[in-house]
């Protein structure tokens, strides 16, 4: 069994751009821990994905406990958020050692998908669901299906904004005649993410300047530190969620408050709906630099064809 180091997890397997809550709070656990896994045991990625299935299962446990135990609601919660977040750990985790080890599937890709979502969303409706039930808040059942909307409108958005991105890019790949943007991608392995602007800020001509300003400069430095300019992502939606907004109710211990669920559910739609809507203005801006380009290429083709025309016909 060959023995992978540290340095070579995060050569081939941490992304280039990824969320700020991953490069910072999963990636320097998940990548020591990928390091163990893979030099010492066999487990699949299959199998990380079902661990983190079972983690979310004892994560939605815990959010429902509340209402079964009294008196120690608060420590549930926050058993319930660090259960969570490692569940994140292990989905982080099984992406890593498929594309480390090269025994990643289309299949896996697939379940690894279906079991993000039905983890979210139990987890999610466990938390507000029970904590209408212990507080009697009718705020919490207003805000979970505002939650789940908006879980959905980002993916849906988000898969939309990545195939208008291909297309275009294929277009454009078809017209300038470059053969490897056109080279057809194995689905499931190696897609882009639907919340990472491949085509964001890329000048609408090879030769035209980079742009300049306060936004480009702040780009770079996210980008450096791998980093992706969308600041609040699914990945952060469901970890303020489920990790962050649980464990506010430790501010019971200190202040009045029972905990901040409710506010932070509020903050996280907003800042969610915030950055998709920055991410259809970026695609709008996208699709009239194609259309540009396009132009362009479509003139420059049929410059280069008129002559050709000419000396034919002049034979």
């Amino acid at each position: 069994m060959p023995r992978f180091t540290f340095a070579q997890v995060k050569e081939e397997t941490y992304k280039a751009k990824d969320a700020w809550w991953t490069v910072f709070l999963v990636d320097p656990l998940a990548g020591r821990l990928v390091v163990w896994t893979a030099n010492r045991t066999n487990i699949t990625p299959n199998q990380l994905t079902l661990g983190a299935g079972v983690l979310g299962l004892l994560s939605a446990l815990c959010f429902v406990a509340p209402v079964l135990v009294e008196g120690t609601g608060w420590a549930w919660l926050v058993l319930g958020g660090l259960l969570f977040h490692l569940s994140f750990v292990l989905d982080c985790m099984d992406g890593k050692i498929a594309r480390l080890k090269g025994n990643g599937s289309v299949f896996g890709s697939w379940v690894d998908f279906v079991f993000d979502r039905i983890r979210f969303f139990g987890c999610v409706m466990a938390l507000l669901v029970t904590q209408w039930a212990v507080t009697g808040n009718a705020a919490y059942l207003i805000v979970a299906p505002v939650v789940v909307f908006f879980d959905l409108l980002r993916y849906l958005n988000g898969s939309q904004v990545a195939k208008t991105r291909r297309a275009m890019q294929l277009t454009l790949a078809e017209l300038s005649g470059d053969t490897d943007a056109r080279r057809p991608r194995t689905p499931g392995l190696g897609d882009a993410d639907p919340e990472d602007d491949e085509m964001a800020d890329a000048p609408a001509r090879p030769d035209a300047p980079a742009p300049t300003g306060f936004y480009p400069r702040v780009r770079d430095f996210l980008l450096r530190n791998r980093v992706r300019p969308h600041l609040f992502s699914g990945i952060e939606f469901e970890m303020f969620l489920c990790v962050v907004a649980p464990m506010t109710v430790v501010l019971a211990l200190f202040t009045p408050l029972n905990s901040l669920i409710i506010p932070t559910a509020v903050f996280s739609v907003l800042a969610l709906a915030f950055f998709e809507v920055v991410l259809v203005l970026r695609l709008w801006k996208d699709t009239r630099r194609f259309e540009a380009r396009r132009r362009e290429l479509l003139a420059a083709g049929a410059a280069g064809a008129a002559p050709a025309a000419t000396v034919v016909n002049g034979s």
